[in-house]
């Protein structure tokens, strides 16, 4: 905390005798007031950050007590249960079942992320090591958890959902509990309708390209955690990089040791999602053929789990599954948990512009059906395809390349909404787009400016998130950063 050195004015007394300097706030001190300035730490550090991570501890350890959900979402199910036949008591019971399970699951996430501020804090405790900047961080970091854990036990804030229909006569899916999931939790929030503010904000990078924390080198995908925090994979740094909510500077959480093939390296990395389930990161891998799965915390290794593949996009359904764009075979594969080879889903006709064909696909997103929506970047558009379809369906671009907003340009990300509406990352033309459900023009939603760095600009845009708030994040791959659109609330 402190160190000795030439006698200055003690910063209380103001008396010549002072011969500690604490690192902390900078300032001397006598001998007598030196003790009372680390008593007053000591205080403080006890009051701000020991009673709030007990009690955000305390939180967590009551989501393990079904009574402490908000809006009584087991009282659902069984009143549910009540007013139906006996026939439905045993769907009751695995959607009580899955409610324990989800919250359990988010109940160990929130530990977990817990569990080195804890270790911080007996350490600092025992040893009294603590200075303001060591108060200020922790807080900072107990205060990202509570919000995390507000979004499960606050008043109408949480994303989980007790789905009922009577009509149905399947009773293994009358009653079903969701959490959230991949690119979805902004969904609620928006419609046709919706706008974002036209100038973006720079989160992450923006200082031109390189391999320093504060900065990125061609980022191409990305995903918003609950948290704000974001995850990119950098193309030109082989390495993916979390940058928490309003850091300057970022930290490597997968590769980052030279362009290679070893099990902790990466080799231009194209896209990167995120598994609740595991808390780990899963990687397209796009140069060593290969999808790999990456612990989210504290990572050294990653894992393959998927070899000798073209991949470029991926994402996750609903149900699990894992789906990974194949831009060598120009198809898009379906995983289900523990599988090595997938199922052909789209495309695996060869190259090329029918409706049973892909050419080059660059990044896929699925909605609730199961039907996926692919970005061509070869043929200008992007096509959905149906669950068992045998080809696809154009559902914006289709009319050559070009920047009319009836065109698109060389598409990379896509993201659809629970009705239908497509967003895309229109990489030529530096735009964002929204096409309407069986619209035949796109509207611009962000950047289409022309080229360039200014705040209502982009350069070549690869991919894009949505967080829970609906403000939109742009990997701006040719300005090397992440800009942010703020959702436009007027």
């Amino acid at each position: 905390m402190a160190t000795i050195v030439e006698s200055n004015a003690c910063s209380i007394c103001k008396k010549s005798s002072a011969k500690f300097l604490c690192i902390g706030c900078s300032a001397y001190f006598c001998s007598t007031h030196f003790k009372e300035h680390q008593q007053q730490l000591s205080t403080k550090f006890d009051n701000e950050i020991v009673k709030s991570h007990d009690a955000l501890f305390e939180q967590i350890q009551k989501l393990e007590n079904s009574n402490q959900v908000p809006l009584d979402l087991f009282a659902q199910i069984e009143q549910w249960r009540k007013a139906t036949i006996d026939k439905v008591e045993k769907t009751a019971e695995r959607a009580h079942h899955e409610l324990a399970e989800l919250l359990d699951k988010k109940r160990k996430v929130m530990e977990k992320q817990l569990e080195p501020i804890t270790k911080e804090i007996h350490v600092r405790r025992k040893d009294g090591d603590f200075v303001e900047s060591h108060i200020h961080r922790l807080r900072q970091q107990i205060h990202g958890i509570q919000r995390l854990l507000q979004q499960y036990i606050g008043q109408n804030t949480t994303k989980t959902t007790v789905i009922i229909d009577n009509d149905q006569i399947n009773w293994n899916r009358l009653i079903s509990i969701r959490g959230d999931q991949q690119n979805t939790t902004f969904l609620d929030n928006i419609n046709i309708d919706t706008k974002w503010l036209q100038n973006g904000v720079t989160v992450a990078g923006g200082n031109d390209f390189g391999s320093e924390m504060n900065q990125l080198y061609h980022p191409w995908g990305l995903r918003i955690y609950d948290d704000q925090t974001i995850y990119i994979a950098e193309y030109s740094n082989h390495r993916v990089v979390e940058w928490k909510c309003g850091a300057t500077t970022g930290r490597v959480v997968a590769g980052g040791n030279g362009q290679g093939n070893q099990s902790n390296q990466l080799n231009y990395p194209t896209d990167v999602i995120i598994d609740e389930e595991t808390d780990s990161l899963i990687i397209s891998d796009y140069n060593n053929k290969r999808v790999v799965r990456w612990p989210r915390q504290n990572g050294i290794h990653g894992e393959t789990i998927i070899s000798n593949i073209g991949c470029l996009g991926l994402t996750m359904g609903d149900d699990g599954c894992l789906y990974v764009v194949d831009h060598d075979a120009h198809e898009v594969k379906r995983y289900r948990v523990g599988e090595n080879h997938g199922t052909v889903v789209a495309g695996g006709n060869g190259p090329g512009d029918r409706l049973d064909q892909l050419y080059y696909p660059r990044y896929v997103s699925v909605d609730q059906e199961h039907s996926v929506y692919i970005s061509e970047y070869d043929n200008h558009r992007v096509v959905k395809w149906t669950k068992g379809a045998k080809q696809g369906i154009i559902v914006a671009g289709g009319h050559g390349q070009g920047h009319s907003l009836t065109q698109l340009s060389n598409p990379y990300g896509v993201v659809v909404d629970q009705a239908g509406n497509v967003y895309v990352a229109d990489y030529a033309n530096s735009r964002i787009m929204r096409w309407s459900s069986g619209a035949t023009q796109g509207k611009v939603i962000a950047g289409g400016n022309g080229h360039g760095n200014q705040l209502n600009q982009l350069l070549s845009p690869i991919s894009f998130s949505f967080d829970q708030e609906a403000n939109m994040y742009v990997s701006d791959s040719g300005n090397h950063r992440i800009q942010k659109f703020n959702l436009d609330q007027h």
